[in-house]
């Protein structure tokens, strides 16, 4: 069973800055599409950014656009999520996706997910 763990999560004041990290158990999902998604309380979880090896090979929820940037290492199996001028509204769980195709927006897509990782921005 493929696992995901997140890491980088914790507690930054407006304007700061946060690095998510992603690293999963085993290669067999190297060459996935990796994205983050979010999910606020009383809210649905929402796509933020996702990575894959074709092009254009980044997307980006509007809402973050300019200051989130995710990438990926394919040698070590991890996908980085840093998030720079945050905003209260940003305050979510943040969960690392893996899936072998579909929509990037769309959670039904996924194949694969990390138990999540909270992102708190204070105002």
């Amino acid at each position: 069973q493929v696992q995901l763990v997140e890491s980088g999560g914790g507690l930054v004041q407006a304007g700061g800055s946060l690095r998510l990290s992603c690293a999963a158990s085993k290669r067999t999902i190297i060459f996935y599409n990796k994205a983050w998604f979010r999910q606020a309380p009383g809210k649905e979880r929402e796509f933020v950014a996702a990575t894959t090896l074709y092009a254009p090979y980044t997307s980006y929820a509007d809402s973050v656009k300019g200051r989130f940037t995710i990438s990926r290492d394919n040698a070590k199996n991890t996908v980085t999520l840093e998030m720079n001028s945050l905003k209260p509204e940003d305050t979510a769980v943040y969960y690392c996706a893996a899936a072998r195709a579909g929509t990037l927006t769309t959670t039904t897509s996924y194949d694969y997910w990390g138990q999540g990782t909270q992102v708190t921005v204070s105002s």
